[in-house]
């Protein structure tokens, strides 16, 4: 069997540069999701996949060997990296990979970043995310809906970092025609749905679902950078060459832009710019966690919230707001409105009102303020015409010489 694939990397709407890498090609799927923000975690994610992508090429039997020597040759190239410039140290990346030998795949997984399975018309998860909200979520002390929203949710509890040398979780899965393999970083599946996941990939092209994802998780509000790479198992060779895709910080790396560039990708949104970033000061966490992405101000403020705790309360005190604040309108309109005067008719009389001169359905805007003894009937047709319609005046003052002046018009029997 043959792969059909395609790979996408977009740095987001907030990021102001890309930590991800991914790397497609006809034997090899891989994403590696850089950590440690000011301590280039794309230097990292970019090294894993250079690392990585010498997998691909048609491997031998030992497929799950493979991968984990890979995976463990990507992390001596980081731990060389921080020995040669001591200012990396702290640096590091997950890892998923996925080797192909025509008939299964090796998976290799070490982070968050995930790798899923679309057969049938159904999605699977395939690797377990190596997180603290992970951990929570087998515990069964909060739900994967929760996880989305957690204060910790960026915390990895295992990654490349040349210095730990955890072991990947290592897998085979026999593939069979019309499969649909999608290895992406947290950007997508912190934001998407499963539904979400499954309703897309399941339609179009390697490339429709590829672009499509890495859409939808910026339209849903993902915040990260965002790497996706979907491959389709064919019986046949696929109907075009494909040339393997390098994408992400891996592909940008020798034309990095300055720390002061401003926000690029395929899918720019309404913001650009520097963003800026504090590094968070966690101290309840477990030790020799990693900290993924550090939160930037922004970041926060686009962030998804949980709309489950003490929504109802939430919903309240956002009521009360706006009560209040229509209160405050209505007030300054009314007392704006009694310092109006102008003249009409009130039972046939010439009359001055209070208010102005109009109504809503049921309320009455204005009320006669002082009424005349100059009848409508002892005036002009015309005159008495234009009381009716109302007369504007400018003042009490104003509305009181309006009437003087009818009063001395009147016409007498």
């Amino acid at each position: 069997m043959y792969l059909h694939y395609s790979a996408i990397s977009d740095v987001g709407r907030v990021r102001r540069e890309n930590q991800d890498s991914g790397y497609a090609g006809p034997w090899l799927l891989t994403v590696c999701d850089g950590v440690g923000g000011a301590v280039r975690g794309d230097l990292a994610s970019s090294t894993a996949v250079q690392a990585l992508r010498k997998l691909d090429q048609q491997p031998d039997e030992d497929l799950l060997g493979q991968v984990a020597g890979a995976v463990h040759r990507a992390d001596d190239r980081i731990a060389e990296l921080v020995e040669e410039d001591p200012d990396l140290n702290g640096t590091s990346t997950t890892a998923t990979v996925a080797l192909f030998d025509g008939s299964r795949f090796g998976i290799g997984h070490i982070g968050d970043s995930r790798a899923y399975l679309y057969r049938r018309g159904e999605l699977r998860q395939l690797t377990h995310d190596h997180t603290f909200v992970q951990s929570l979520i087998d515990e069964g002390r909060i739900t994967e809906e929760q996880s989305r929203t957690h204060p910790h949710r960026n915390l990895i509890l295992k990654a490349l970092d040349g210095v730990r040398h955890e072991e990947p979780d290592l897998f085979e899965l026999p593939a069979e025609p019309g499969d649909r393999i999608f290895i992406c970083s947290d950007g997508a599946c912190g934001t998407l749905s499963h539904e979400r996941m499954a309703d897309i990939l399941g339609s179009g092209t390697p490339d429709f679902a590829a672009v499509e994802l890495v859409r939808a998780s910026l339209e849903a509000g993902s915040t990260d950078n965002v790497t996706c790479v979907v491959a389709d198992v064919l019986e046949e060779p696929p109907p075009e060459e494909l040339a393997p895709l390098l994408v992400g910080a891996a592909a940008d790396l020798p034309r990095r832009m300055p720390l002061s560039g401003a926000v690029g990708g395929l899918f720019r949104g309404h913001r650009s710019g520097d963003t800026g970033e504090i590094a968070p000061v966690p101290d309840d966490l477990p030790p020799g966690a990693y900290v993924a992405d550090p939160i930037d101000p922004e970041t926060v403020r686009y962030a998804p919230r949980d709309p489950g705790r003490h929504a109802w309360l939430r919903r309240l005190l956002a009521a009360v707001v706006v009560l209040g604040l229509a209160w405050v309108v209505l007030a300054a309109g009314w007392s704006w409105s009694q310092q109006q005067f102008y003249v009409a008719e009130h039972d046939g009389k010439v009359a001055i009102f209070r208010g102005i001169d109009a109504s809503l359905p049921g309320i009455s805007l204005s009320h006669p303020f002082e009424v005349t003894d100059v009848e409508l009937t002892q005036l002009s047709d015309i005159d008495a015409e234009t009381v009716r319609e109302g007369i504007e005046a400018d003042d009490l003052d104003d509305a009181r010489l309006t009437v003087d002046n009818y009063a001395a018009w009147q016409e007498v029997d």
